[in-house]
């Protein structure tokens, strides 16, 4: 009996000490490398293999970094979140007949990502898929090799939200009118506002270089490029659409050149469309600028629309510099 109840008082005892030790917080910052290892707490001195290893370890806010050269897999965001690589090498994401990066956070989380390669090989889905959150902030990286119907950036939030694009390549994505570039759409956002900017981004061999969708939504999306390049994609360059009681589109396009594309080179088609161009070259193109069905695409007096194959186009008005 006396045996019986000092084992009681041990295995309380034992039981005592350690529920008083809980499981390890998430950190703020936390590592991964190409030669790490997922079973890691994803420290500096010992790093994670994978993005979706580290990131159940990364407390909302928090950063990723990488270390070292690596194939550091796909991923899916729920929460704010920062992957960082500032020059340790190629930070690959081989994303084969899937999503590179699912964004599906919450209304207030702010993605970043920074640094990266995300590769569809021919057969993947979409490089960047943006459903929730409150923006995603993109730097550069190259998103390429995604399939026929595929995007290299697919921005499709359900509220609204923010998308900021820079010093980004994005290239062989899509094919024709039914992938491309930079998708930017308000199937999903309802009343929602969308704003959204690319600046320094080179949209190469694209099917569509950028497609400003407003169909499906009420709202309004606002969109500004600048010193960006679409170039020798297989559809039309910039190309925004959306029927009579869509979201408006609203697109300023400064210092860039759509050249050299199999479509038009800027397309706005569609009453709640206008586009603005501004000191900026469109030349090269089956077409170069276009619009339909009540959209409108005024040009500034500073734009050269000159030597494309079919017919230069005119715009719905001019304007002169203030």
């Amino acid at each position: 009996m006396r045996h019986f109840s000092l084992l009681v008082f041990v295995s309380t005892i034992s039981l005592g000490f350690l529920s008083s030790h809980p499981a390890q917080a998430q950190a703020t910052r936390t590592w991964v490398s190409g030669v790490g290892d997922d079973v890691n707490p994803c420290s500096r001195t010992a790093p994670c293999k994978t993005f979706a290893g580290a990131i159940s370890k990364t407390a909302a806010g928090g950063e990723i970094s990488v270390l070292d050269p690596g194939g550091f897999g796909t991923v899916t965001i729920t929460k704010s979140i920062s992957i960082t690589n500032d020059g340790a090498g190629e930070a690959g994401i081989l994303a084969s007949g899937t999503n590179g990066v699912i964004v599906n956070a919450g209304p207030n989380d702010l993605v970043n990502l920074r640094g990266l390669v995300i590769d569809g090989a021919g057969t993947g889905l979409n490089g960047i898929r943006f459903l929730a959150g409150v923006g995603l902030n993109v730097q550069n990286c190259v998103i390429k090799n995604f399939s026929g119907a595929g995007t290299g950036i697919q921005f499709v939030p359900n509220s609204s939200s923010r998308l900021s694009v820079s010093d980004t390549v994005i290239s062989g994505n899509g094919l024709g009118s039914t992938g491309g570039g930079v998708l930017v759409g308000a199937q999903n956002a309802g009343a929602n506002t969308i704003k959204a900017s690319l600046n320094r981004v080179q949209l190469q061999t694209n099917g569509f270089g950028v497609k400003v969708d407003g169909t499906g939504g009420t709202g309004a999306i606002y969109m500004t490029i600048r010193d960006t390049m679409a170039s020798a994609n297989s559809g039309n360059g910039l190309w925004a659409i959306a029927a009579q009681g869509a979201s408006i589109s609203r697109i300023m396009v400064d210092h860039t050149s759509f050249v050299n594309n199999a479509g038009t080179g800027i397309l706005s088609d569609g009453p709640p469309s206008a586009v603005l161009v501004n000191s900026s070259v469109v030349s090269g193109n089956a077409t170069g600028i276009s619009f339909l069905n009540g959209a409108s695409l005024s040009s500034y007096k500073t734009n050269a629309i000159l030597f494309n194959i079919g017919s230069d186009g005119v715009p719905s008005g001019t304007l002169s510099p203030q």
